[in-house]
């Protein structure tokens, strides 16, 4: 049998750091995701003792959070749980509702400010067409980055998650690196 090796979205053994100024860019490979989808007609169940976040929001959880992605549609991030069949962990959660794993169908990227929240700000701006202040703690936007589709996730003041699409990775993450280069 062939001895395998797990690789992260950029291709490497380790994820990506870099620390760029005020500013830290972290690949999260062990964030697992899963969608879920509440069939017509059916309520909303709670999932691992959270509510479900509404239009433009992020719910946090101990290690499972959630942000809201159409009407009745979620992404489950389960923290640290890229090991696991996150999947099957919602679906058990949510029996009567449809669940599909998306581990690896996405790349998310945290950006970290030691300087509160100014410098992902004005990295930000530079990226995307949305008003990086408005979005407090607790907010998750769908959005364009370059070429890109991405999901930007206030988790706090000094932190901002980006997930994008896996097959762009590279560009994703040169985006960022570039764009926070620039600013020091």
């Amino acid at each position: 049998m062939t001895d395998l090796a797990a690789i992260t979205a950029l291709g490497e053994s380790a994820p990506f750091r870099a620390e760029i100024g005020a500013l830290t860019l972290i690949e999260n490979s062990n964030l697992a995701l899963a969608s879920l989808s509440v069939p017509r007609g059916q309520n909303v169940p709670m999932i691992f003792e959270m509510t479900l976040p509404e239009v433009g929001q992020w719910q946090a959880g101990a290690d499972i959070s959630a942000f809201w992605t159409a009407p009745n549609q979620w992404i489950i991030e389960g923290h640290n749980r890229a090991n696991e069949d996150f999947a099957e962990l919602v679906k058990r959660a949510a029996p009567d509702c449809c669940v599909t794993e998306q581990t690896d169908g996405w790349v998310a990227f945290d950006i970290f400010s030691n300087d509160g929240s100014k410098p992902i700000a004005d990295l930000l701006e530079k990226l995307v067409n949305i008003d990086v202040n408005a979005l407090k703690t607790g907010t998750a936007v769908r959005t364009g980055l370059h070429h890109m589709s991405v999901y930007l996730i206030r988790r706090r003041d000094e932190q901002i998650t980006i997930v994008g699409m896996r097959s762009l990775a590279g560009a994703l993450c040169h985006a960022l690196e570039t764009a926070a280069m620039r600013l020091r």
